[in-house]
């Protein structure tokens, strides 16, 4: 149950087209469910805006499904991360609009009536080993609202690359740059933008790379501005961030051009 659903069902208490009792009812699993081996958090999408997202990896395919049933039949959406094939056709099999990302090896189902997407955030890889990464993030931030745009292995070995695409990266509202190795892209992106950047550092690398740290303490020391750093790996995190930042400032946008309307009005 989302805001929305929570307050066509108060609406409905008041004019007396729902009982109390039919709204205790709907309220029943509210703020949680306990499925034995799990406490859904069911209140999130109240909170938050999006229901609880389900991190696959360490869950048996049953685990992962009883989940997924119970949350789509709660919110009418889905998005599992980390997820194995395996795990994507058992929940195919009970919802036929589930989608499986192989890159990201995220699943997602959509809401039938999707509102139209805001923004832009833009998901930049540094190289193709990097866009697994990058791709969790990309679905995240779609699934959960935003216009999405991806440029992949544009790093700085050739930065002609990312040079070429400065049109791009104005248009963006806010930036997510992924990058293992030496982790050096965010900064270079950083010094060319005006907006939030959001760094992921990636576990690909040689050995000196040790699994992403090095790419994780090169973005922690950024030279430039404005640039923030979530875990090693955690495209999720980072997608769900750019959404949130993204998201406000829209929100700002459509709230100053109500404002410039209303002074207008009152000019006349």
């Amino acid at each position: 149950m989302n805001r929305g659903e929570l307050t066509n069902l108060l609406k409905g208490v008041r004019t007396g087209r729902l009982s109390v009792d039919q709204a205790l009812e709907r309220l029943r699993h509210l703020p949680y469910e306990d499925l034995g081996f799990a406490r859904m958090d069911n209140h999130r999408a109240i909170r938050q805006g999006f229901p609880e997202v389900i991190f696959c990896e360490g869950k048996t395919v049953s685990q992962a499904t009883t989940i997924a049933r119970r949350s789509l039949e709660r919110h009418g959406m889905l998005l599992a991360t980390r997820a194995s094939r395996e795990i994507f056709n058992a929940i195919k099999a009970k919802e036929p609009s589930a989608e499986y990302h192989p890159l990201s090896r995220a699943i997602v189902v959509k809401p039938a009536r999707p509102a139209p997407p805001v923004g832009q955030v833009l998901v930049l890889s540094a190289g193709t080993s990097d866009i697994p990464v990058a791709e969790e993030a990309a679905v995240t931030a779609d699934i959960l609202g935003s216009q999405v745009e991806t440029l992949y292995d544009v790093g700085v070995a050739g930065l002609h690359r990312i040079l070429d695409n400065r049109a791009a990266l104005d248009a963006a509202r806010v930036l997510v740059v992924v990058a293992g190795m030496d982790g050096v892209l965010p900064s270079v992106v950083g010094g060319l933008v005006d907006k939030p950047v959001i760094a992921v550092p990636t576990s690909v690398g040689y050995g000196a790379s040790f699994q992403g740290l090095a790419a994780l303490l090169t973005m922690l020391n950024s030279c430039a501005a404005g640039v923030a750093v979530v875990n090693i790996d955690n495209g999720f995190g980072a997608g769900v961030l750019a959404h949130r930042i993204n998201a406000m400032a829209a929100t700002g946008d459509s709230e100053g051009r109500q404002g410039r309307r209303e002074t207008k009005s009152r000019q006349r």
